[in-house]
């Protein structure tokens, strides 16, 4: 299978998803890509002092800065992509934000008046940790906040609500290396876009950002043969998960519990009485993220929960 190398440029990024935007790569299943991507504003230098303005790749900002689209040679509507993360190496630097949201939580928070607050990350890869201005030190867990493919509908689509077709703004902070993300393909070719790089974020993304950063990724994009599910779902070296957005919490809820719920009924041979009555005991619902206008949950069912 064959190597690629996509950086990021003015010809290789968007902030957009637009089923008409013509990929800047093309790779046959089973390919490596290895792909730069811009932290999520897109700058193009590294922030040196709070709320300091850097030159940004899109000025009159719209979305994420993502790198694509990559079209994958053969894939329809009706496949499942499969994005294996092979390595994520975070950039130098990151910033984390809070306090520039006026909505209902900053409202509930008493932030509604609240001046913006930035932290700033000296970020070291190779040893796995981040230190702050303030002097906190952080473990590094890295991972891509946006994996996702157009709408199969014309016209531009923003980058901030995840979609249960097609991904997108997920922000799972369990995908990290070693994991395996399956996307209902929803356009031909694929046409994936991937960028929003986070060196670490809690469950939640409780502030609107996590640590963002640019990233390295390397990644191979195959069809997969026979997923375990249709709808958004991923094993990780230490899980099975399964995703669900909505801008209702319970509807969220019961979209991630559902498809964990039909994948234990195949793996255990159970009715789904039984399985709901088994997971129970052996499930975790966690709320992946709050920040991107609709919920996102996910199931997470660990892989030594049943012996």
């Amino acid at each position: 299978m064959a190597v690629h190398t996509l950086p990021a440029g003015r010809s290789t990024v968007l902030q957009s998803f637009n089923r008409s935007v013509p990929p800047v790569l093309e790779v046959h299943p089973g390919d490596t890509v290895v792909v730069s991507s811009l932290d999520a504003s897109g700058h193009l230098e590294a922030p040196t002092s709070p709320g300091e303005a850097k030159p940004l790749m899109f000025p009159d900002r719209l979305g994420h800065c993502l790198t694509g689209p990559i079209a994958v040679r053969g894939a329809v509507p009706g496949d499942v992509l499969a994005v294996s993360f092979t390595a994520l190496t975070p950039g130098e630097w990151g910033w984390t934000i809070a306090g520039h949201r006026r909505d209902a939580l900053a409202s509930a928070l008493g932030m509604d008046e609240a001046e913006p607050q930035w932290l700033l990350w000296d970020l070291d890869p190779a040893q796995g940790t981040g230190v702050n201005q303030l002097g906190h030190a952080v473990g590094l867990s890295p991972f891509l906040g946006v994996v996702g493919m157009p709408p199969n509908e014309p016209g531009e689509f923003q980058t901030v609500p995840p979609r249960a077709a097609g991904g997108g703004n997920i922000d799972c902070r369990e995908l990290t290396a070693g994991s395996v993300l399956y996307l209902p393909v929803t356009v031909p070719g694929a046409m994936l876009c991937v960028g929003d790089g986070h060196a670490r974020q809690g469950d939640g993304e409780v502030g609107g950002t996590a640590i963002e950063c640019p990233m390295t990724s390397e990644l191979v994009l195959d069809l997969a043969a026979d997923p375990a599910l249709q709808s958004i779902h991923a094993v990780t070296p230490t899980a099975r998960i399964t995703f669900g957005f909505d801008s209702d919490l319970n509807a969220a809820s019961a979209e991630a519990l559902g498809a964990m719920l039909t994948w234990m009924q195949a793996m255990y041979g159970l009715d789904r009485t039984r399985a709901l009555a088994l997971a129970s005991t052996v499930v975790d619902l966690r709320v992946t993220q709050i920040a991107n206008e609709v919920w996102g949950v996910h199931a997470v069912l660990g892989r030594d929960a049943l012996r």
